[in-house]
Formats: C-alpha cells, sequence, structure tokens
C-alpha cells in the first residue's frame, strides 16, 4: 500500500483532521507543459489547491508573491499559524484574518481582492463553492490586479477558477536522486525543505494539464523541480 505523510500540523497553532486520498489516478497529460508557466501563480486571477499538502502549495505561493498577503478561513476550522510558515514566507507580510461563515469568507475575500492592497488573497473553505461565487472572486481579482488561491476540499472546486491544483505529500527520497541540496550543509532554520510533493495541474482554462515531483530550498528560496512534467 502506498504511504502518504501528512506535513500540515505545524502550519497551525493546533492539530488539524484533514482527510487525504494517496490512491487518485495520475492527471491524464495532453502535452509537455513547463513548469515556469504554470507556477508562480498567473497574477489578477483566481485559483484552487487541494489535497493533503494544499497548505504548504498556499504558503510557497505566499513566499513568492509579491507585497502583504491576507489569510482567510472559518472559526471553525484551525488557524494558521503565521511562524510555522517561516520556511516559506515571512509572518511579517501575513494578515490573518477570521470569519464566521464560509460566506463571509468568500465576502471578505472578495474585498481584500478588490482593494488591491494585497499581492495575494489565500481563503481557506470547508465546502463547495458554486460558479456564481467563483465568478465573483475572479472578477474581484481582475479588478483589484490581485492573486486568489482557495484551499479547498476535494472535488469542491468552482469552473471559473482559472487553474485548480492537487497536492499530496510523497515519502522522502532515499535513493540519494533528489535534487534538493543536501541538509546538512545548512543551518536547521535555513536548509531545504525535505518534503517533496507532487503537484497536479488538474484543471487549467488554457486546456493544458500535468504533473511534476517538487521540492522547497529555503536557503535559495525556490521550487525545486525533481521530476518535470511527471516524468
Amino acid at each position: 500500500m502506498k504511504t502518504c505523510r501528512l506535513h500540515e500540523s505545524r502550519f497551525r497553532t493546533r492539530p488539524a483532521s484533514v482527510r487525504f486520498d494517496c490512491q487518485k489516478k495520475p492527471v491524464q497529460q495532453t502535452m509537455s507543459l513547463k513548469f515556469s508557466s504554470a507556477f508562480p501563480l498567473k497574477k489578477a486571477r483566481a485559483h484552487e489547491v487541494c489535497g493533503d499538502g494544499a497548505l504548504a502549495f498556499a504558503a510557497i505561493s505566499a513566499g513568492l508573491c509579491e507585497g502583504a498577503v491576507v489569510w482567510v478561513s472559518e472559526h471553525r476550522q484551525p488557524v494558521v499559524n503565521p511562524e510555522g510558515l517561516f520556511a516559506y514566507c515571512d509572518p511579517g507580510r501575513l494578515l490573518v484574518t477570521r470569519a464566521d461563515s464560509q460566506l463571509n469568507v468568500l465576502a471578505s475575500a472578495e474585498t481584500a481582492l478588490r482593494s488591491g492592497a494585497a499581492g495575494l488573497v489565500v481563503a481557506e473553505l470547508g465546502g463547495a463553492i458554486g460558479l456564481t461565487e467563483g465568478r465573483r472572486l475572479q472578477l474581484a481579482a481582475e479588478a483589484g490586479g490581485t492573486t486568489a488561491l482557495l484551499v479547498i476540499p476535494e472535488g469542491a472546486g468552482s469552473n471559473a477558477a482559472e487553474t485548480r491544483w492537487r497536492c499530496t505529500g510523497l515519502p522522502p527520497d532515499t535513493g540519494g536522486s533528489s535534487d534538493l541540496p543536501q541538509r546538512q550543509n545548512y543551518p536547521p532554520q535555513n536548509g531545504p525543505d525535505s518534503t517533496r510533493w507532487r503537484w497536479s495541474l488538474i484543471k487549467n482554462k488554457i486546456g493544458t494539464l500535468s504533473e511534476w515531483i517538487v521540492g522547497w530550498d529555503a536557503a535559495a528560496h525556490r521550487i525545486i523541480v525533481v521530476s518535470e512534467a511527471g516524468g
């Protein structure tokens, strides 16, 4: 049986109950797509991410964007811990906002997007998002020139999203073939994250789908593509 590890607890101030499925079918690739053409996320658009590695994806997106980051979630969900994102982004750039319902999470995200005051707005959603809500966020992102990233449950996305990603944690590479720098060359707080993820682009408005095995180099502050286009 394939084993997946959950790497999200450090992002939370208390443990979260997260369900994930390690048996998802591989993405059907239509043609080769360069990673750099899909990530970092296209600006002024609304994107979605699901999977047990979704928070890491959001944290890395926050670290690579310019300007402030607004992070909105419901009160019933564990609150994101900015210090837990230190390896990926500057906690001082995060504005963590709480709402009493998913409707108000969406409303807060829309307001932040339209304001244009942030470089990225992350909204954690516990349920499905409709086409109307998705379109409103897309229009707000375009109006404010701000990127939206919705952290959603599996299968809960909107057709209005520019892209949708599925991110899953992978066991550590024990074969010595990883492109990540060796951890012993760095102080613990600056070392590369040994975590690897499978980032699958499962919806893309330009029509091309693909997937990559990636890791994070905290010292260089960049994504390392271990395997290009699912290779």
